[in-house]
């Protein structure tokens, strides 16, 4: 079940909500994992073992670390406690595509489990993994309550697709959380901003790229149109999906952290990753990058460094070869702008500097979206006219008219326009007593009339 479903707005969501503010503030925790697990075995039932075994496990270990704290013991437990929730996602996420390639490799036979993906894994074992570390490191805690640390891990606003929520960050929260008319109102405005980046803006300007990638007459025009709205269709079906996970934490009393700051905005690609994903990043860095020694070591270590993070960063969005050339492809080109590149970019105007990053990011997400050498080689080819194809043609016009509106808006909408508008005016007494509660039953109601009367309502990390 995801958020942008019926099923979630019209049935989950509601029930949740109303049984949520009955239970009495003690059992609130043990409401929630309960209504979690619901969550996640509506779409995938057999799972819910997986899910329950994690949190038993990481509790356990966790325990251990604090238990043994300064002691070989301490490093035992938690290099059990990497070592299991990484095997647990090589098994379910990485199994096929490793037998695969040595299959491949080795003209053998290994038959492939073919194991469905647990829908989620990549998120909530991270935050396992992060759980588990911090204890370790003295940065969090150890949770004593089996059902407080289950509820972290299964939280549903933030189990599907994030973001990745560090233990620390609500740990108190956890514990004692407020609840306030206020907050709830914060949250159902957020939720419903989001839902609406996903419904009315993602889904529709995806049918873009569908057809940029399908059709018999490609022409450049068709091919940039087609890769511009696959670069507002992810990031408005990701940040839409993070603004609505933000939303529901509020409106439950957590405050879960920002994921996406604008990211079309950047100057190089450095800034992009500090806007893009954030709480992937800052895991990965803190995680990943800083124990293998981050930048304090030789230049050549560094750079293996660099490499390493950003191909692991890859293969976490899937277990394909086009996710691994997409990591390394950001890698390499951190590399140059942290070497050489970043010192001329700081010379040079913005709009050259926007130019070059929106450039580097398009091409990833060509890079990104499809599957195969062949495919990412041929649609390369099309955007820069290398493939003998017509400049436009009568299909892209006609996609060009029909999104005419969509475009610009979509475009608006990846900028801090809105976020201006707000701070200007929607902070005032009479907008939030009638403006935004009119404008949110608008959007509410439209993405809901738009779901009842569509087929087409995929979801981009849902696979993650």
């Amino acid at each position: 079940m995801v958020f942008s479903s019926l099923e979630f707005l019209l049935r989950f969501l509601p029930a949740v909500l109303a049984l949520y503010f009955i239970v009495p503030h003690k059992r609130k925790n043990l409401f929630l994992l309960a209504a979690s697990l619901v969550f996640y075995a509506w779409g995938e039932p057999v799972y819910v073992g997986l899910m329950i075994a994690s949190c038993i496990v990481n509790y356990f270990l966790g325990l251990a670390i604090d238990r043994h704290r300064g002691t070989a013991g301490a490093k035992a437990a938690l290099v059990s406690a990497i070592v299991v929730n990484l095997a647990l996602l090589a098994t379910f996420k990485y199994a096929d595509f490793l037998i695969e390639n040595v299959n491949r490799l080795l003209g053998s036979a290994i038959a492939s489990p073919g194991l469905p993906l647990p829908i989620g894994i990549s998120f909530y074992t991270f935050q396992a993994l992060s759980y588990t570390i911090d204890v370790y490191r003295r940065r969090a805690p150890v949770q004593r309550n089996l059902l407080t640390l289950a509820t972290y891990i299964a939280l549903f606003p933030q189990l599907v697709a994030g973001p990745i929520v560090r233990y620390p960050a609500i740990a108190g929260e956890l514990e004692d959380r407020t609840h306030s008319i206020d907050l709830f109102a914060e949250g159902a405005y957020r939720f419903v901003l989001g839902l609406g980046k996903k419904v009315l803006i993602a889904n529709n300007i995806g049918t873009i790229w569908s057809t940029a990638t399908t059709t018999a007459n490609p022409s450049v025009l068709l091919s940039w149109l087609g890769i511009v709205a696959f670069a507002l269709q992810i990031y408005f079906d990701f940040s839409g999906y993070s603004d609505m996970a933000i939303g529901l934490g509020r409106m439950l009393g957590f405050h879960l952290p920002e994921n996406f700051d604008f990211p079309y905005l950047s100057q190089s690609v450095s800034e992009f990753w500090r806007r893009w994903h954030m709480s992937l990043s800052q895991w990965f860095r803190d995680y990943v990058y800083i124990p293998l020694g981050g930048n304090r070591v030789v230049r050549a270590r560094w750079i293996g460094n660099i490499l390493i993070v950003w191909s692991l960063t890859g293969l976490w969005h899937g277990a394909s070869w086009n996710f691994a050339a997409w990591g390394l492809y950001f890698g390499l080109l951190l590399l140059i702008e942290r070497l050489f590149l970043g010192r001329l970019l700081g010379r040079l105007p913005r709009m050259v500097r926007h130019t070059y990053t929106m450039g580097i990011v398009l091409v990833s997400w060509v890079i990104f979206g499809l599957d195969s050498i062949a495919a990412i080689s041929s649609y390369l080819g099309q955007l820069f006219g290398l493939r003998g194809v017509d400049l436009y043609n009568a299909e892209a016009l006609y996609v060009l008219r029909s999104n005419a509106i969509l475009l610009p808006i979509a475009l608006l909408g990846a900028v801090p326009l809105a976020r201006t508008f707000h701070a200007r005016y929607v902070e005032r007494a009479v907008f939030r007593a009638v403006a935004v509660p009119a404008f949110s039953v608008a959007v509410l109601t439209v993405s809901i009339a738009y779901l009842v009367d569509s087929t087409f309502n995929p979801f981009l990390y849902f696979r993650f």
